[in-house]
């Protein structure tokens, strides 16, 4: 991908058109539910619904799907963005909490696939900028590369540095159990989607693997509260990895937390390449819980050409800095 199409929601009262609150619908081509040639058709047609109806916002914020298809999941992330913000002042606040107050929130450095040298380049970058949480994307190259890239970061860092991998379901389901085995030698936290989503082997991967396993795009398909519970209790991974415009929202999200650790299942939360407006819902939603583990809020940094806001990252964490102002003239006009 060298660009990324998202679509903003302006709400607005008559009475008062400065202040304004801004959603992001923003799916991701070849992965969300929702990347269908329809989308800009059922967006209008949840806006003009808004426009026309004159809804109680206080109650539609806590239940979106009454208003858009829950096979729509960015868009019902980009209408409860914009709800909070208007029922906030139209300030860009989702939530008063710690991280508006300037709290920073532990996040985790991304590496990007590529060859040995151009990963490594990344890795020694991100420790200087004072990352203590790696992810890697791995898959792309040799695996036997991938391995001495692994050996060499254990050499260079030694434990300081948490490990996390990230398959994107790159592993034939045949070899996938002998890879994980080879790759526990090098201490890694945890591995998203070592298979693609929908494999039969799933359950005996996450039950049999030496590396503590997290689903991710294994959640895109399931809409609702019984298939999410069927998947978890058949599954049983260590960690679910969720984004908001991917897993429904954040009412989605929700629902995802409060089932997983129902079964003891630990989870984080992972932006999906929004701009400052979804991230910052984002990293404000993320702060209402009680985290603990460094959470994938660190996309919006690869970026060009982004919307001017406060969101800051600084030695390994995301913050909200209030002395920066937000620049929305891009697509307020």
């Amino acid at each position: 991908m060298d660009t990324k199409t998202s679509w903003f929601i302006k709400l607005w009262d008559d009475a008062d058109p400065d202040m304004v609150g801004w959603g992001e619908c923003g799916p991701l081509p070849g992965l969300s539910i929702d990347d269908v040639p329809v989308y800009e058709r059922v967006l209008h047609q949840v806006t003009s619904a808004m426009a026309g109806s004159n809804p109680d916002l206080s109650s539609l914020v806590d239940a979106p799907d009454a208003l858009v298809p829950r096979e729509y999941p960015s868009i019902i992330f980009g209408l409860e963005t914009a709800l909070y913000d208007f029922l906030h002042g139209g300030q860009r606040i989702i939530q008063k909490n710690s991280f508006v107050g300037g709290e920073p929130i532990p996040i985790n450095g991304l590496i990007w696939m590529g060859d040995h040298d151009f990963m490594l380049k990344q890795i020694d970058e991100k420790v200087v900028q004072g990352y203590h949480c790696l992810k890697l994307k791995i898959g792309g190259i040799d695996f036997e590369e991938e391995c001495h890239l692994l050996r060499t970061i254990r050499e260079r860092f030694g434990d300081a540095i948490t490990i996390r991998l990230d398959a994107n379901g790159s592993f034939d389901e045949k070899v996938a159990l002998g890879r994980l085995k080879v790759l526990s030698q090098f201490g890694i936290h945890s591995i998203e989607q070592p298979v693609k989503s929908g494999s039969p082997t799933l359950a005996a991967i996450c039950k049999e693997s030496p590396i503590p396993v997290a689903l991710d795009e294994e959640l895109i398909p399931h809409i609702t509260l019984g298939s999410r519970r069927e998947l978890l209790s058949s599954a049983r991974p260590q960690f679910i990895v969720l984004k908001p415009s991917l897993h429904g929202g954040m009412q989605g999200c929700r629902e995802w937390i409060s089932q997983a650790e129902a079964l003891g299942i630990g989870w984080w939360i992972t932006s999906a390449l929004e701009s400052s407006v979804g991230l910052n819902a984002i990293c404000q939603f993320t702060a209402g819980f009680n985290t603990y583990l460094p959470q994938g809020l660190g996309t919006g940094s690869i970026y060009s050409d982004n919307i001017t806001s406060p969101l800051r990252v600084v030695n390994g964490a995301i913050l909200y800095d209030a002395a920066r102002d937000w620049d929305l003239s891009t697509i307020w006009a």
